[in-house]
C-alpha cells in the first residue's frame, strides 16, 4: 500500500511470517533480525537504483526485515533526512556521507557501489560544444548540494579552467534537467544516468566528460548512529541482503535491468531497453570497504573543510563501521 508523508512516497513491506519465523537464514534466525522496521531513503536517479532493486528483490525479506521506503530526487535530501532522524538508512556519495557525519553523527556501513562513470556534465546538441572550458558564459543546470554540483564547482570546471564566475548556476533537481535542456531555459548540465543517456539518445545533448577521469565517486549506505546502536543485529542482516543482490548484479544483469526499467518507464521516461542496460552497466555494485578508501575520503574532508563547509576533519574510526560488513560476509 502508498501512503504520503512529507510529500514523500512511502511504502511498507511485511516480511513472510508463519514458516519463515522459525527458519534461519543465512546464519540469524528471522526473530534476530527482526528488531525495527528500516525506514530505506534512496534517490531515484541511477545511483538510488540499487537500492530500488533491494527493496523489489525479496532479500530483505529473506532476511526477516521489516522496511518503509522514502525516494527523493538526490542523495543529499536523504543525508538530510536522515540528520533531522527521518531516515535510518541511505545512499549518497562521499562528500555527503562527511557532511552528514558532520551534521548527525551519521556512519558508513558499506560502499555499495562507484558510479564515476554514471555522472557527466552534458551539453545541449545545437551549441555544438565539445569541451568543459566552452561552459563559459553559460547556464547550467546543477543541483546545489548535491556530490556531483560538488565535484563539478569544485574539481572539474576549475581544471577545465572555469572559476565560479564565469558560468551562471540554475538550481534545479536532476530530474528536471532534460526537460530544460530540451526547452532551452539552460545551455548544460550536471547530472546522471539515466537522464545522461535520455538526452543524448533522443538527441538533445551531447556529453562532454564523465566524472570517472576525476572522481570514482564511491556511493556510500550510511546509517544514523541511532539505527546502528539499536539494531546490530539488523544491520548486519541488512548488509547480507547487499550481498545477496550484488550477485544478481554480477550474474542476472537483464534480470536487474527489467526491473529498474520498469521503475522509469512507469514514471513516463522513454528509453530504448538496451540504452538503459547500457547505462545501467556503468553502476559497478560491489558492497564494501575498497581499500583506497581511507586516503579518498580524507582528501574530499580537506576539501570541505578547506570551504567551511564542515567543522572538522572526521574521526573515521567513528564514521566509517567496516565491522558490519566483515560480520554479514562472515556469516553470508
Amino acid at each position: 500500500m502508498t501512503t504520503q508523508k512529507n510529500g514523500l512516497t512511502r511504502r511498507q513491506y511485511i516480511a513472510a511470517t508463519g514458516a519463515a519465523v522459525a527458519a534461519g537464514i543465512g546464519g540469524m534466525r528471522f526473530a534476530d533480525a527482526q528488531t525495527a522496521t528500516i525506514r530505506q531513503g534512496y534517490q531515484t536517479n541511477m545511483w538510488g537504483m540499487p537500492t530500488y532493486y533491494l527493496l523489489r528483490s525479496g532479500a530483505l525479506e529473506k532476511r526477516g526485515l521489516k522496511f518503509e521506503e522514502f525516494a527523493v530526487p538526490s542523495g543529499n535530501l536523504t543525508m538530510q533526512q536522515m540528520v533531522a532522524r527521518q531516515v535510518d538508512l541511505g545512499t549518497y556519495a562521499g562528500q555527503s556521507m562527511i557532511l552528514g557525519h558532520d551534521k548527525g553523527g551519521l556512519v558508513g556501513i558499506a560502499v555499495i557501489e562507484q558510479v564515476g562513470k554514471t555522472a557527466a556534465v552534458i551539453a545541449r546538441k545545437d551549441l555544438n560544444l565539445k569541451s568543459v572550458s566552452e561552459l563559459k558564459g553559460k547556464k547550467i543546470g546543477n543541483q546545489v548540494g548535491a556530490s556531483t554540483a560538488n565535484i563539478f564547482t569544485n574539481t572539474i570546471a576549475p581544471k577545465a579552467g572555469l572559476q565560479k564566475s564565469d558560468w551562471q548556476e540554475v538550481r534545479m533537481n536532476v530530474n528536471d534537467m532534460v526537460a530544460a535542456l530540451a526547452a532551452k531555459t539552460i545551455d548544460a548540465a550536471v547530472t546522471v544516468e539515466p537522464y545522461n543517456a535520455i538526452a543524448e539518445a533522443d538527441g538533445i545533448a551531447t556529453i562532454l566528460t564523465d566524472f570517472s577521469p576525476y572522481d570514482k565517486m564511491p556511493v556510500f549506505m550510511a546509517a544514523t548512529p541511532d539505527f546502528v546502536e539499536q539494531n546490530p543485529k539488523a544491520v548486519i542482516a541488512y548488509l547480507q541482503a547487499w550481498l545477496d543482490v550484488a550477485r544478481d548484479f554480477k550474474e542476472q544483469p537483464k534480470k536487474v535491468s527489467d526491473v529498474i526499467y520498469k521503475f522509469y518507464t512507469e514514471k513516463g521516461y522513454k528509453m530504448a531497453p538496451e540504452t538503459f542496460q547500457n547505462a545501467l552497466a556503468r553502476v559497478e555494485v560491489n558492497p564494501g570497504f575498497p581499500p583506497d578508501l581511507a586516503p579518498y575520503m580524507q582528501g574530499e574532508a580537506e576539501i570541505l573543510l578547506k570551504a567551511k563547509r564542515i567543522s572538522a576533519i572526521p574521526d573515521w574510526k567513528k564514521a566509517l563501521r567496516p565491522d558490519f560488513m566483515e560480520k554479514a560476509k562472515a556469516g553470508a
